[in-house]
């Protein structure tokens, strides 16, 4: 890629960045009213290719308090298709049925923008007793694989020599009709966030097997589309799947980032004969030009692979959680609404902001995403022993000479404790000021804090567009981990997409595109709504496939 076309191309993404803000006058363009008919289906189906169904697992695996962020399990469990069925299931599956009436939904392990689910999941796998090695795609409906091809066990064997040790492939895609569907041109941004949100999940699924998630970042998205074979695909209108990224999985501390995945192999793999046909998701998808546009401008290239090196803070004491982390995981939810009176314990709080640190051979941030560009500007609202008020808390204390210039001049930047980057920058009762910025929803004023992710942004993307992609997942990540951290505590968390960008600047003082807000979130103990029943996630499938609750919708 040329100079130029770097320049025109990190100019295209800050035009979508600035024409996708949100205003206090006017949102960001969209179809205006919810075309119910025309509605996404949830799931993909690989049509005419044959379904693997997975065992459910009948004990959670990973059962100490902080196996989240620990790899307890040695030696790592064998990748398995049992295991892998084990990783799916709490990473990209099912976590339960809601229904009201005659209305039913699903809800997944994965948080998703508005449960729209536009991240589909493809997995390379290898070879087992009976069982050959292949090209799936998972269906989460299901709980099973379906195969898109056979692999050779000649060519399985090129990937286990050129990785050097035992390892599955995840290409993460991301459909954005299913997000612009409701959002309209602002929904290339949520699409991000969503993969961030799933990669985080799998990486923390994978860590309760003992394994290690690591982003190839090196591979370029034709790669990524040639090694799965989606250049190959008769897509529908519209709703083709993008790639976001590919992941291996792997037991062992390898250097399988910086390997990468070679010419050679993926040459193998697009001489593949594919089966099965990606099934069609609405009556008339519409096309969003502008989406069509920055999807073109990010398109990722081939890229060195340079991992950072960082220091890992030693944890925060933890007061500890309330619930082990497959609990955690499979309870996770999108709270509703909060109860205003509810309060956090101080070391809660603490221990809360202190996990999204990314820390070395650490999930989720060891996948792959160790540099914090992300920095958190916190409502705090109901914490005991921390005082109402704005603060600031830098997920990389070494980057705090640069936000201090970017911000407001009249910022306390009080420091909390010594030693923990969390500083206070305002007093007061911000409860009002919280909800207006975000979209004037309740939610984000009614729980015990809320948040807006500062991000450098403008020195990100410099001359390679594609990062903007990848700022969103980060901050998608650090989602997750709130989501995760909120529930093993006894609160709830809800990401919030919907804010009022510039208002969030203007409020921190920030000028021009050096930092942005790319993303909100909220904590607090939820209300539960009564009219809501509760079904377990794989009632609807015959048989007790290993969990013994599962039966066929009536």
């Amino acid at each position: 890629m040329d100079a130029e076309h770097k320049t025109n191309a990190v100019e295209g993404v800050i035009g979508y960045h600035q024409r996708t803000k949100h205003h206090f006058h006017r949102y960001a363009r969209s179809a205006g009213h919810m075309d119910w008919e025309n509605q996404p289906a949830p799931f993909r189906f690989y049509e005419g290719a044959e379904a693997e169904p997975l065992a459910l697992l009948s004990d959670d695996p990973g059962q100490g308090r902080r196996d989240l962020y620990q790899r307890r399990i040695r030696p790592p469990a064998p990748l398995s298709r049992a295991n892998v069925a084990g990783f799916l299931q709490f990473s990209l599956g099912l976590s339960a049925w809601k229904s009201t009436g005659a209305a039913r939904w699903s809800l997944r392990i994965n948080p998703s923008s508005g449960n729209l689910h536009p991240t589909e999941a493809h997995l390379l796998l290898p070879p087992e007793k009976n069982l050959p090695s292949g090209l799936f795609h998972y269906n989460p409906f299901l709980h099973a694989l379906e195969r898109r091809a056979q692999v050779p066990d000649r060519l399985w064997d090129e990937v286990r020599r050129h990785f050097q040790t035992d390892v599955f492939l995840v290409a993460l895609t991301s459909i954005f009709w299913r997000e612009s569907w409701k959002y309209g041109e602002r929904a290339f941004r949520y699409c991000q966030h969503d993969a961030g949100h799933a990669l985080a999940a799998a990486a923390f699924s994978a860590a309760l097997f003992g394994w290690r998630a690591t982003v190839l970042f090196s591979q370029a998205d034709d790669q990524i589309e040639r090694l799965f074979g989606f250049d190959r695909l008769q897509w529908p209108e519209e709703e083709k799947e993008h790639p976001d990224l590919v992941f291996a999985v792997h037991p062992e501390d390898r250097p399988v980032a910086a390997l990468g995945i070679s010419d050679a192999l993926v040459d193998g793999f697009a001489a593949l004969p594919l089966a099965g046909r990606p099934s069609r998701l609405s009556r008339s998808p519409l096309r969003w030009e502008v989406i069509a546009d920055v999807a073109a401008q990010t398109r990722k290239p081939a890229t060195p692979t340079a991992a950072p090196e960082i220091e890992s803070p030693d944890f925060l004491p933890d007061p500890g959680t309330k619930l082990a982390p497959a609990a955690a995981i499979r309870g996770r939810r999108s709270a509703l609404d909060f109860d205003p009176e509810n309060t956090l314990c101080r070391e809660d709080f603490f221990a809360i902001l202190d996990k999204t640190r990314p820390r070395s051979e650490t999930p989720p941030f060891d996948a792959g995403f160790l540099e914090a560009n992300a920095h958190l500007l916190i409502f705090v609202h109901r914490v005991d022993d921390v005082d109402p008020g704005l603060y600031l808390f830098l997920r990389d204390p070494a980057q705090a000479d640069p936000l201090r210039r970017s911000l407001r001049k009249d910022f306390l930047w009080e420091p909390t404790t010594p030693g923990f980057p969390l500083f206070l920058l305002e007093r007061g009762d911000l409860r009002q000021t919280a909800m207006r910025l975000s979209c004037h929803q309740q939610i984000a004023g009614a729980g015990v804090f809320s948040l807006g992710m500062l991000v450098r942004f403008e020195d990100r993307l410099a001359d390679a567009a594609w990062r903007y992609r990848q700022l969103f997942m980060e901050t998608g990540m650090i989602g997750q981990v709130l989501y995760l951290e909120a529930e093993s505590r006894g609160v709830r968390g809800t990401g919030i997409g919907c804010y009022f960008d510039d208002a969030v600047h203007q409020l921190a003082g920030i000028g021009g595109t050096a930092y942005q807000s790319l993303y909100h979130f909220t904590v607090g103990l939820p209300v539960e709504d009564p009219r809501l029943q509760t079904e377990p996630p794989y009632f609807h499938l015959d048989g007790a496939r290993g969990a013994g609750k599962n039966r066929r919708t009536p």
